[in-house]
């Protein structure tokens, strides 16, 4: 039977989710390890991992794939980019916000994404020129125009605590610019509740890969912008992520570029 990658995609994300729901506000200690400072695991997110690697192999064996807790598998054509569980920490103390995440990207350029919220059966989702959805409904961003009215959400960036000075510096002033902020846990969900008009823009610094790509395409599709900290596409490469109706980008990135120093990191898988 040949399938789509969306459907292979929305398919896997709602296995995966059955298995976090199996085990959600039942770990037990032995299940959880910390992979480094403040960055946790449990064993539900590598379950949750090899079930949507098998589901995607099953009808694409030769593609590749970048996990979060698997790494990188050799492929071609086309790379899923997967985040098992985003929000392990919102998981592991029982705080109903964490998401599966699955990209799919073809010659640089995202195609399909898929984010699942098991808890609230929210699942949004995108395919290049199709438009983005929140279920069966057909979503888009806010209308605002000015930051002053925005509602914003952020991420604490827990991996890059050298840079810990210059995100206060972001969070004052935006904070103080806008009409409120709020902090999920999710930046896969932070990025669907841009793109579904909850929430008018989004940044955080020293993300992965699997946290934005399945997310940076439904917040396209929904008639959003995205960007790093300078204003260029490069938050695959480099992490930091600003994400907005649009709108608002531009005077969001005036306060963005001058506080934070430009990175040298790549964490993009690329095939070859």
């Amino acid at each position: 039977m040949n399938k789509k990658p969306l459907e292979v995609a929305l398919t896997a994300a709602k296995l995966a989710g059955k298995v976090l729901m199996a085990s959600y506000g039942k770990l037990r200690d032995s299940q959880i390890s910390m992979k480094s400072k403040n960055d946790f695991v449990t064993e539900i997110d590598r379950q949750s991992e090899k079930l949507i690697i098998s589901t995607i192999k099953k009808y694409f064996p030769d593609h590749a794939i970048q996990g979060e807790e698997s790494g990188i598998s050799s492929g071609k054509g086309v790379l899923w980019i997967i985040d098992p569980l985003d929000g392990t920490s919102n998981y592991i103390h029982h705080i109903p916000i964490f998401s599966v995440s699955i990209g799919v990207m073809k010659d640089n350029q995202m195609i399909a994404g898929v984010i699942f919220d098991p808890i609230h059966e929210e699942i949004f989702w995108a395919k290049k020129g199709g438009g983005a959805y929140l279920n069966k409904k057909k979503i888009y961003v806010t209308k605002i125009r000015a930051l002053s009215d925005a509602l914003m959400t952020t991420g604490i960036p827990f991996r890059a605590r050298d840079r810990f000075d210059e995100y206060m510096k972001s969070f004052h002033e935006i904070s103080l610019g806008t009409v409120g902020m709020r902090r999920c846990g999710s930046a896969a969900l932070d990025l669907s509740y841009v793109a579904c008009g909850r929430f008018d823009g989004f940044w955080e610094l020293d993300l992965s890969p699997w946290d934005i790509a399945a997310g940076s395409l439904i917040l396209e599709e929904a008639g959003g912008i995205i960007t790093d900290m300078w204003g260029k596409k490069d938050y695959l490469k480099n992490g930091g992520t600003l994400a907005t109706n649009g709108l608002i980008h531009k005077e969001l990135t005036q306060i963005t570029s001058k506080i934070f120093t430009p990175s040298t990191k790549d964490k993009q898988c690329r095939l070859s």
